[in-house]
């Protein structure tokens, strides 16, 4: 889709929006995971969508694909890109260049349960953004500001939505 084309649909769908904002509420589609073996696992989703991850060899795993803490930095990463991408093709901006790079840092012990004190989850994330395109620098810097204002990964990240956690033993 070129940019006008993205800048025609955010258009159509905002104004659906603005005429009916119950049109901007979803329940987002499942990801199941599935353990196919050793620390594999196929992350499926209604339409087809398929992907698997692993762990590396130090956890045990067979590094068959992505482990599921890179592929968070990845949503984040790709998403920040998207909205980038989307904000500047509102604003009639082409963009020449345009890469996201997420980085984190973690401490195995959590996973590992070898300390409660130490949290599993990811510590320092880190983003950082090259952009280039028809535009001034403040320009760019406000896109990329507005679009990490606006990222559903960034901000469920940063907020912290509500989580539950149902059990089904078979």
């Amino acid at each position: 889709m070129t940019d006008l084309g993205v800048r025609e649909a955010i258009e159509r769908t905002s104004a659906a929006i603005a005429a009916d904002s119950n049109k901007a509420k979803a329940r987002n589609v499942p990801a199941i995971a599935r353990l196919t073996g050793g620390l594999k696992c196929e992350v499926t989703g209604p339409h087809g969508e398929r992907l698997v991850t692993d762990m590396p060899p130090a956890m045990g795993g067979a590094a068959s694909g992505p482990n599921p803490a890179w592929l968070l930095r990845s949503a984040l990463a790709s998403c920040a890109a998207t909205v980038i991408a989307m904000r500047a093709a509102k604003l009639g901006i082409t963009l020449e260049t345009l890469e996201v790079t997420v980085e984190s840092e973690s401490d195995s012990r959590g996973l590992l349960g070898l300390d409660d004190s130490v949290s599993a989850g990811l510590q320092a994330v880190r983003t950082r953004v090259r952009i280039g395109g028809n535009a001034k620098l403040d320009v760019l810097q406000e896109i990329v500001a507005w679009a990490d204002a606006h990222s559903p990964v960034g901000c469920t990240l940063r907020h912290g939505p509500p989580c539950a956690l149902e059990i089904e033993v078979v």
